[in-house]
């Protein structure tokens, strides 16, 4: 396999790379000191000066930050650059509380387009291909980000947007499209109504797929590559910390490389805050330092993952992290059992004895948690007798029991019954939250 990369920092040895995060580090400890009131209170009052901070060992010193310190200082309370040096302004799309505002200089744009090229050089994209752009544009960091990473590279973007799905299979077969960006449950979307179509998609020129904003499984990936018939590669970014482009899947798939020469990575107990050792399984944690408009400090991801230096076949030497296995706050304990959505879904995917969609639905009744998990029939099985049907749900119900530890209702409904969606697909309903 021929080994290509965008950018130097991306073959560093560790030496190299542990000078630069050094140097990086430090510069960034300075900058939010003097110019983010937040942080200087905080290091203040935990008795820290920038100028303790000599080496990469004394990260575990700082303060952490989390999402509810960016709520607490709305909407540019962490900006450590003017607001005469802001080129874009973006917000997550969160559902509880206010957005998230996060801000960019014109250098922090060129670092992120940076990052994203490298995942896609990553995929195998050259300059001569067409980069079809399918996540959402506007304050959603998705489609702007892949939009920079393709520019960035030379390549020709497509921007599509989310949407409008029989439109985004017309123009992958008359512009020619070689990689699709989406995220995951929108590229099985894209799959599902091809084949609904009659498009073969081998008549496409489709290759490749970078599909992140979401957890997803190997068994969702190989779904989509069947579908559309082409490699799929995740990639992973929060709008926290830059957008899609944090990290990024090379051909060996075998975890994704963090842009390290950016973005600093721990990996924490999320109840102790204790830094875990390489290989452990724990909390992710992001200090920016290399942004300028807002850089943040330790901050705590939610996501769930560990972190891995061996060697890569792809000569990278980048961080690698796993595939996030869900969120500290995506967690359901139900009956005292921790449940993540992405294990029911693995579940699901690994049986293959349905469609690979599902709604979760958590309810309370007589102060007893219930769960109703909703699997959705493929088309064959929609004729399928009563009795095997039912044989179905016992299986299920077993491997959920046996797998996850919890008793579940199945419920199989009909195809395309549960909600199709272009952006980040909702699998849980908890109406627990109604009780008060």
């Amino acid at each position: 396999m021929e080994n290509r990369y965008f950018s130097k920092e991306e073959t560093y040895s560790l030496e190299q790379m542990r000078a630069l995060q050094t140097f990086r580090l430090i510069d960034t400890v300075y900058r939010v000191y003097n110019n983010v009131p937040f942080y200087r209170k905080k290091f203040d009052e935990m008795g820290i000066k920038p100028s303790d901070v000599k080496s990469l060992d004394d990260l575990s010193r700082l303060p952490f930050t989390t999402k509810q310190d960016l709520r607490d200082t709305f909407p540019y309370g962490l900006f450590a650059a003017p607001k005469s040096e802001l080129a874009r302004i973006h917000a997550s799309s969160g559902t509880t509380g206010k957005q998230t505002v996060v801000g960019y200089t014109k250098r922090d744009l060129e670092a992120w387009g940076t990052d994203a090229a490298r995942a896609i050089v990553a995929a195998g994209g050259t300059k001569e291909d067409y980069i079809h752009v399918s996540y959402g544009y506007g304050l959603f960091t998705g489609g702007l980000g892949l939009h920079a990473g393709g520019e960035a590279l030379g390549a020709t973007v497509i921007p599509v947007s989310s949407g409008n799905t029989k439109r985004q299979i017309q123009i992958i077969q008359d512009f020619g499209s070689n990689i699709i960006a989406c995220t995951p449950s929108y590229a099985l979307y894209i799959g599902e109504t091809m084949r609904d179509m009659g498009v073969d998609p081998k008549s496409t020129h489709l290759r490749a797929g970078i599909f992140g904003a979401e957890p997803w499984t190997d068994h969702m990936r190989r779904e989509i590559e069947k579908l559309l018939n082409i490699k799929a590669y995740d990639i992973y970014g929060l709008s926290e910390i830059m957008g899609p482009g944090v990290s990024f899947e090379c051909q060996e798939q075998s975890g994704m490389h963090i842009n390290e020469d950016q973005f600093l990575p721990e990996i924490i107990d999320p109840d102790t805050g204790e830094v875990l050792p390489e290989g452990a399984t724990g909390e992710l944690v992001f200090t920016c330092i290399f942004k300028e408009a807002l850089p943040l400090i330790r901050y705590r991801t939610r996501d769930i993952c560990s972190l891995s230096r061996a060697k890569c076949s792809c000569g990278r030497t980048l961080v690698k992290m796993s595939k996030v296995t869900g969120r500290t706050d995506d967690m359901l304990i139900i009956r005292g059992v921790n449940v993540f959505p992405s294990q029911v879904e693995h579940l699901l995917m690994e049986l293959g004895l349905t469609a690979p969609h599902y709604l979760m639905v958590v309810d309370r009744v007589n102060n007893l948690d219930t769960l109703q998990i909703q699997v959705e029939m493929s088309d064959a099985m929609f004729s399928d007798q009563v009795r095997k049907l039912e044989e179905t749900q016992r299986v299920i119900k077993n491997a959920v029991l046996s797998k996850l530890g919890i008793a579940a209702d199945i419920k199989l409904v009909e195809p395309k019954a549960i909600a199709r969606s272009e952006g980040k697909s909702k699998h849980v309903i908890d109406n627990r939250k109604l009780d008060f």
